[in-house]
C-alpha cells in the first residue's frame, strides 16, 4: 500500500467537549502556575509525557499501549498530542486543543510535537519520564534545543491541592468506604480472595457511577488478601480460599478521573492468637501516633523519626516493612506518586495546609515465626491550618476487624 499521500497529522474536532473532573477556572489555575514557572526559568515551551502532568494540566488521561502522547504548553495555548487510536476522544477530554498523529509513518508523533514546539532553543522536559530513545528523538527532530528538567517544579505545583481538588479526594475516600464494607461483608470461610476483591470493586464501581456519572470509568480495584500473601503491600488478588485463623489485609483503591483514593486494614476470619494480636495492637498503637503527626510545620523525615523510635522502643523496628504514607491526586499504580512527599527518612518537605497524605504503617512478620502475616493500616489526611483532618471513616483495629467464622 502506497503511504506517501497519508496525513502525518491532523485535527479533529469530533462531538462536544465533554465534562471534565474541574471546571475550567480551575485548570487555568494550574497552566497559570506552569506558566510562572516557566517564565521564572526562562522556558519559552513545555513537553509534558507523563500520564500524570497531562492529566494534571489539561484533563485528559491518555491509555499509551505502546504509543508515546504529550502536551505542549506555552504562554499562549495548551495542546494535546495523541495517537489516531484514539479519535477524537483526547480533544473532548481535554481543557485545550488536540494534534492528531498517524501511525502510517514511525514518529510521526515527533512530527507533531515539532509543528507546535516549532523552532524554541529551550524546551522544558519532565526528566524522570522521559526515555534515553525519546530524549534522542526529540533531539533530532527539534534540531537538539536546550532541555530543561521542570520536573521538580511540575510536582510541586501537584503537591498543593485546591478547593476542588480536596472535594474529589473526600469523595474517593468516602467511597472507598463504600468497597471497604462490601469487602468485610463478603469474607467467610471458603471464599476465594478473587470474589471477595470483585465485591468491592464492584460496589464502588456501581457508588461511582451513580455519585460521578461524568467521569471516566476505570481503573478501580482492590486488592484482598489472605495468609502469607499478606506479606506485602501490592501482592496480587489470588484463588486461594480463605481459612479460619487467617489473617487478611482488606485494601479499596477507586480511582474518579484519575484520582486515586485507598483505604487498607488488617483483618482477621476469626479470633487471632496472642502474638498476632500483640502485632496488631502495636501497628495501631504506631499508626494512631502517626496521625496525631500529621499537622503543619512537621517534616516527612521529622515524622518518620518519630514513628521510627516509637517502634524501636517496642522492640519491632527490624519489622518495619516500607515509608510511612504517601501524596494524594492524580494517582494511580502505574503513574504519578509525588516524591516530595513521601513520609520517608530522606524526604525534608515540611507539611503545609492544602497537602494531602496518607498515614499507612506496616509491620511484616515472616512465615513461621509467631505472629506471622502483614499488618497494615491506612487512612488519608488532609493538612490544614490548625492541623488535619481525617477523611477515612472505615474503623480500624481488633475490636471492629475480627470478622467471626
Amino acid at each position: 500500500m502506497n503511504t506517501q499521500n497519508r496525513l502525518a497529522t491532523f485535527t479533529c474536532h469530533n462531538g462536544e467537549k465533554a465534562p471534565l473532573p474541574f471546571p475550567r477556572s480551575e485548570y487555568e489555575r494550574r497552566l497559570a502556575a506552569l506558566r510562572a514557572l516557566m517564565a521564572e526559568r526562562d522556558i519559552p515551551v513545555v513537553l509534558l509525557t507523563s500520564m500524570h502532568n497531562i492529566a494534571y494540566f489539561s484533563g485528559f488521561l491518555y491509555c499509551a499501549f505502546g504509543r508515546p502522547y504529550g502536551c505542549v504548553v506555552t504562554q499562549e495555548a495548551c495542546t494535546t498530542v495523541s495517537a489516531n487510536i484514539d479519535a477524537g476522544q483526547p480533544w473532548r477530554r481535554s481543557i485545550g486543543e488536540n494534534v492528531i498523529y498517524t501511525d502510517w509513518a514511525r514518529d510521526n508523533y515527533w512530527r507533531a510535537v515539532r509543528d507546535l514546539v516549532g523552532s524554541a532553543r529551550r524546551v522544558g522536559i519532565e526528566g524522570d519520564h522521559l526515555t534515553l530513545l525519546q530524549s534522542a528523538k526529540l533531539a533530532d527532530f527539534l534540531n537538539a534545543p536546550e532541555t530543561v528538567d521542570i520536573a521538580d517544579g511540575t510536582m510541586a505545583i501537584r503537591m498543593r491541592k485546591s478547593d476542588v481538588e480536596i472535594a474529589l479526594i473526600r469523595e474517593g475516600a468516602r467511597i472507598a468506604d463504600i468497597g471497604g464494607e462490601a469487602v468485610r461483608d463478603a469474607i467467610r470461610v471458603g471464599t476465594r480472595e478473587i470474589d471477595v476483591a470483585m465485591a468491592g470493586r464492584d460496589a464502588m464501581e456501581a457508588e461511582i457511577a451513580r455519585s460521578h456519572p461524568d467521569s471516566e470509568m476505570r481503573d478501580n480495584w482492590v486488592w484482598f488478601q489472605s495468609g502469607l500473601n499478606t506479606d506485602g503491600a501490592h501482592n496480587p488478588v489470588t484463588t486461594r480460599a480463605l481459612q479460619a485463623g487467617d489473617i487478611l489485609s482488606l485494601n479499596t483503591f477507586p480511582m474518579i478521573s484519575g484520582y486515586y483514593t485507598a483505604l487498607e486494614r488488617t483483618l482477621f476470619l476469626g479470633e487471632p492468637d496472642a502474638a498476632s494480636l500483640k502485632i496488631w495492637e502495636a501497628n495501631v498503637a504506631i499508626h494512631e501516633l502517626g496521625l496525631s503527626l500529621i499537622k503543619p510545620g512537621m517534616t516527612c523525615a521529622g515524622i518518620c523519626d518519630a514513628l521510627n523510635t516509637a517502634l524501636a522502643d517496642m522492640g519491632l523496628l527490624n519489622y518495619r516493612s516500607f515509608g510511612f504514607g504517601h501524596s494524594f491526586g492524580v494517582l494511580s499504580h502505574y503513574y504519578g506518586r509525588e516524591a516530595g512527599l513521601e513520609l520517608r527518612e530522606d524526604v525534608d518537605t515540611v507539611l503545609e495546609p492544602g497537602m494531602v497524605v496518607s498515614m499507612e504503617p506496616m509491620l511484616w512478620i515472616r512465615e513461621g515465626q509467631p505472629g506471622a502475616g502483614g499488618y497494615r493500616e491506612h487512612d488519608i489526611l488532609i493538612v490544614n491550618e490548625d492541623g488535619s483532618e481525617n477523611i477515612t471513616g472505615f474503623p480500624y483495629g481488633p475490636e471492629h476487624n475480627i470478622v467471626a467464622v
